[in-house]
């Protein structure tokens, strides 16, 4: 095969570009995989623009970002019994060292070893190179095989899936209770279809052109905080008083992380999905205490994959219509200004290589 690509390779904050750079190799346990789709998330511009860089994200240029993934596989590393060429895989960001405690409990978001390529640590698109090229080199931890009925594109969002996932796992949903989402994007439009699937009532605060699509993707209770003098007393008023029973913060603001705890019942759950920038904010910490309420810092995607996928294909949790544009990689700049602008009305943004 050719033994060069194409990438979109960053020399720098705000400094990148739509280069030629040789495809990779595959290591022991790693399969070439040959990418067919990648969803821009909402990390994506911050990576670009150096907003995490002090964080080690990423940890040096040249440096190829993207996490949100799905392709085909077309080589195959030493050692590789899991795959075979031709099989169809998504892919998530985390990859732990897979030997540290908290990897050997399933918790390899939180890796021991995190950063430590040595160790076998891969946060793809983060602090290794990543999907915004047209083939990558993934170990076969980071993999999961796709169902026949789901596409490309709509695989690429399972990291997204996932992360939503994550966060109803460890908030748990209450069956005929009330789910409150904060920000309707992509990560808080799927903690709202996975609540209505697993028998939720649920209520998204947001506005807009976004609002409108959650209430298209089922939405029980749509909440406009630009015409709503007071969100939290809304919610209350939705729950006869009482509160939802789990919150999924997923916009990253002040106003957001306060809303949910004031908008939680006694006893009931928050989860922080949302990354900020920055890390520290005013939260309510009487309200929190005096009502026990439980608050949960979320990260990522672990485990999450294969039933994310399986949801799809049943078709419990609707990706398609999440995906209001696709570009070729070589126009990685207007797909990126198509998202971070939200022209057209852009939720989902995909790029095909």
């Amino acid at each position: 095969m050719e033994t060069t690509m194409h990438a979109i390779v960053m020399h720098g904050p705000n400094d990148y570009s739509y280069e030629t750079v040789e495809i990779p190799r595959p290591k022991s346990k790693e399969v070439l995989v040959k990418i067919k789709a990648v969803s821009i998330c909402g990390s994506d511009p911050k990576v670009f623009d150096g907003g995490y860089r002090s964080i080690g994200w990423p940890p040096s240029f040249p440096f190829t970002p993207g996490h949100e993934f799905s392709g085909e596989v077309v080589a195959l590393g030493e050692d590789v019994t899991e795959f075979k060429v031709g099989d169809r895989v998504a892919g998530e960001a985390h990859c732990g060292c897979g030997t540290c405690e908290n990897c050997r409990k399933g918790m390899y978001n939180l890796c021991l070893n995190y950063g430590k390529v040595e160790t076998g640590h891969r946060h793809y698109g983060f602090t290794y190179q990543g999907a915004y090229a047209d083939y990558n080199a993934y170990n076969v931890r980071a993999l999961t095989p796709i169902p026949e009925n789901v596409s490309y594109e709509e695989a690429s969002l399972a990291d997204t899936a996932g992360t939503a996932l994550q966060a109803t796992r460890l908030t748990g949903i209450v069956p005929g209770g009330y789910t409150l989402v904060i920000g309707p994007g992509p990560i808080g439009m799927f903690c709202m279809e996975l609540a209505r699937a697993m028998g939720s009532k649920t209520i998204m605060v947001g506005r807009g052109n976004r609002l409108a699509i959650a209430g298209k993707l089922g939405a029980d209770h749509l909440i406009d905080f630009e015409k709503t003098t007071d969100v939290v007393q809304a919610v209350r008023d939705l729950t006869g008083g009482i509160g939802v029973d789990q919150a999924f913060e997923c916009a990253g603001t002040d106003a957001a992380m306060a809303q949910c705890i004031y908008s939680a019942r006694k006893n009931g759950q928050v989860a922080y999905v949302a990354l900020p920038t920055q890390d520290m904010h005013p939260i309510p910490i009487k309200t929190m205490v005096m009502n026990q309420i439980h608050l949960h810092g979320s990260r990522a995607n672990p485990t999450c994959c294969k039933e994310v996928l399986e949801l799809m294909s049943s078709g419990k949790i609707n990706a398609k219509d999440m995906i209001t544009h696709i570009f070729p990689l070589s126009d990685f700049h207007k797909a990126m200004e198509t998202f971070t602008k939200r022209l057209d009305g852009a939720m989902k943004v995909v790029v095909t290589p």
